[in-house]
């Protein structure tokens, strides 16, 4: 597993994510990277700053990301790095990933709102990228391990294999039992959809698994629900342009599936 990326804002929000990203550095024993992406302060983008005003307001957010990486050493003991661009978050993170050799981008997961239903968030947009796993977290969650993993798939569909080893990957080595979950209205084709069914069988076969499944047409709402009955640490999905999963992919339910969560969302793309 290469470095962790966190993206930060400095917000309360952001500190959280850092920790927890952190905590999962040290577990996976890999260097975390903190980093910002400055904008100019909405309040400030009003007027008519010099060059060394913007450099000054850049220099701020670089000494504070400093100040998280000194921290975040000492208190976890793993090795830090840190990067401050002037730039949108969603168009220089491709280059980031590459250029760290990172496999996860970590970023926090906004309370649910009306607003966030609406418009969306940087969480939102990083997903619907659909280019690297992001992993959101929740303002108060923590990193105590990942006991219990819900991987909410399309069985109609064969599960792509790297996403597969990408989830055996984990799940290995934080010792987690998945449950493989499937909502569909037509529960009974799952029976006779056995190419899918292999694949996670042959994928997973070293990891404690099992196979659930629920007949409604609500997918969202068995989610939320198995969650709490499964007391799931951390939800996996795939967002998919078409089948199951297409109603996730519009802006408006994927926008409820990244936020208000009471656990980590980690979205693994199709490749």
């Amino acid at each position: 597993m290469g470095p962790i990326i966190v993206a930060t804002n400095f917000s309360k929000l952001s500190d959280n994510a850092e920790l927890y990203a952190a905590a999962l550095a040290k577990h996976f024993n890999v260097k975390l990277v903190l980093f910002n992406a400055f904008q100019i302060p909405l309040h400030a983008s009003n007027t008519l700053l010099s060059a060394d005003s913007i450099n000054n307001l850049m220099q701020n957010n670089k000494d504070r990301l400093v100040e998280n990486a000194k921290f975040l050493k000492a208190e976890f003991d793993i090795e830090v790095d840190y990067q401050c661009v002037y730039a949108q978050l969603e168009f220089k993170i491709d280059y980031l990933m590459d250029q760290n050799d990172s496999s996860l981008l970590v970023i926090g997961m906004s309370p649910k709102s009306l607003e966030q239903n609406l418009i969306g968030n940087p969480t939102t947009t990083l997903i619907s990228m659909k280019k690297f796993p992001v992993l959101a977290i929740p303002i108060h969650a923590k990193f105590n391990g990942m006991k219990k993993i819900l991987f909410a798939c399309d069985l109609m569909q064969d599960v792509p294999l790297k996403t597969l080893a990408k989830l055996r990957q984990i799940s290995t080595k934080l010792k987690s039992e998945v449950t493989v979950f499937y909502v569909d209205k037509m529960i009974d084709e799952l029976k006779f959809n056995k190419s899918a069914l292999g694949n996670i069988d042959k994928q997973l076969e070293k990891v404690d698994y099992l196979y659930k499944n629920v007949k409604s047409d609500t997918v969202i709402d068995e989610i939320e629900k198995e969650i709490k009955t499964f007391h799931s640490d951390l939800l996996v999905m795939i967002p998919r342009e078409y089948g199951f999963w297409e109603s996730l992919v519009h802006k408006s339910k994927t926008r409820v599936m990244a936020s208000g969560l009471n656990i980590p969302l980690l979205s693994i793309p199709v490749k």
